[in-house]
């Protein structure tokens, strides 16, 4: 199965965000991830493999991040 990604120009931003909230945008570019904050859109942008990404979004579900 293959998945369907936006264009490279194309910035995701979380569905949960509020309109006003400070968050990271996530672009699609195969092979690439691409990662900017929407506050410093200019700032640059981050880059990591798929394999990256999904690692940092598993440890995130569970809970590896969390601080008690």
């Amino acid at each position: 199965m293959t998945r369907e990604h936006p264009a490279p120009h194309t910035w995701r931003k979380p569905s949960r965000s509020a309109n006003n909230a400070h968050c990271v945008e996530v672009g699609f570019a195969d092979p690439t991830i691409t990662i900017r904050d929407t506050k410093d859109r200019a700032g640059g942008t981050l880059t990591v493999t798929p394999a990256a990404w999904a690692g940092f979004l598993n440890r995130l579900k569970t809970g590896d991040y969390d601080q008690s």
